[in-house]
C-alpha cells in the first residue's frame, strides 16, 4: 500500500498523494483503507494544521478500480472500506485542501465536496458517470451536489454523467481556483502555507460551524447511498456496464 500512497509532513502540512499512475490513481479497497488511516493520523497529529490531498502524477483520481470492485462485489463487506473513508473525510476537524492536476472521475470528483479548498489545473477534467455504469451517486453527492448547484444541474451531472472542464467546475463551485498546470503545485503550496499560518483553533472552529448544520443529515445520506450502491453493484445493469467498460465498448441496456 505504501507504494500507492505518498505521505509526507512538512511545515505543518500533511500531503497525502495518490501514487498509482499506471491506473490513473483508481482506488482499490486497500487504497481506501490506507487513505482512511492517513487522514485519521493527520487529523490527530499536533504538528499538522492542513491536510492536502493530491497526486504525484498528472491524474487526480479516475474513480474506483473496476476490476477490484467486480472481484469484491459478492462480498458483503465490500462497501465497508469506502464508507469508512467517506465518513472519515466528512468528519475531519482540520481543513482539507485538494489539488487536482488532471482526471477526477466518480469518487475523484465527489471527494471534492468534502474538501474545504480545491485548486485545479486548467487541464483537469471532471465526470460523475454513475448512472452510465448502472450505479447510483455516492460520496454524499446526492445531498451535497443539489445543495451546491440545484436539482436540475445536479441531475445533469449525476445522471447524464458527461465530462466537464475545470472552468465549468469553477462555475459550479466544485473548485475554488483554476490555475495553469505548470503553476499548480507551487500555488497550492502557497495557499496551504497561508492556511497553516492562521490561528489553528479559530480555523477548526470555523470549519465545524460551517459543517454543523448538515452533518447529521450527511452521515445518514452516506450510509444510505452506500447501501444502494452495494445493491446496484450486484444488478444486471451494473454487470453489463462494468463488463462493457472492461471490454472497451458501449453498454447495451436495450434488454432492461
Amino acid at each position: 500500500m505504501s507504494e500507492q500512497l505518498n505521505i509526507t509532513t512538512e511545515n505543518r502540512i500533511c500531503k497525502i498523494l495518490l501514487s498509482r499512475s499506471d491506473k490513473k490513481n483508481a482506488l482499490t479497497l486497500a487504497m481506501y483503507e490506507g487513505l482512511t488511516h492517513a487522514l485519521i493520523n493527520a487529523d490527530a497529529d499536533p504538528d499538522v494544521r492542513v491536510i492536502m490531498l493530491g497526486s504525484d502524477n498528472d491524474s487526480f483520481c479516475s474513480g474506483n478500480d473496476i476490476a477490484d470492485f467486480i472481484a469484491a462485489a459478492s462480498r458483503p463487506d465490500a462497501v465497508g472500506a469506502p464508507l469508512l473513508f467517506l465518513q472519515t473525510i466528512a468528519s475531519l476537524a482540520k481543513p482539507v485542501m485538494a489539488v487536482v492536476p488532471g482526471a477526477a472521475v466518480g469518487i475523484g470528483s465527489t471527494i471534492l465536496l468534502h474538501c474545504d479548498l480545491v485548486i485545479a489545473s486548467d487541464q483537469a477534467r471532471f465526470q460523475l458517470p454513475f448512472a452510465r455504469l448502472g450505479l447510483v451517486p455516492e460520496g454524499g453527492s446526492s445531498l451535497l451536489l443539489p445543495q451546491l448547484v440545484g436539482h436540475r444541474r445536479a441531475f445533469e451531472l449525476l445522471v447524464m454523467g458527461e465530462a466537464f472542464s475545470a472552468s465549468t467546475a469553477r462555475e459550479l463551485g466544485l473548485v475554488n481556483r483554476v490555475v495553469m498546470h505548470s503553476s499548480l503545485q507551487d500555488l497550492a503550496m502557497l495557499e496551504a502555507e497561508k492556511l497553516a499560518a492562521m490561528a489553528p483553533e479559530a480555523v477548526r472552529q470555523s470549519k465545524a460551524m460551517l459543517r454543523s448544520h448538515t452533518q447529521k443529515q450527511l452521515d445518514a445520506v452516506l450510509v444510505a447511498e452506500v447501501k444502494q450502491f452495494a445493491q446496484r453493484l450486484q444488478s444486471a445493469e451494473a454487470a453489463e456496464a462494468l463488463q462493457a467498460f472492461v471490454e472497451k465498448r458501449e453498454p447495451d441496456f436495450s434488454r432492461f
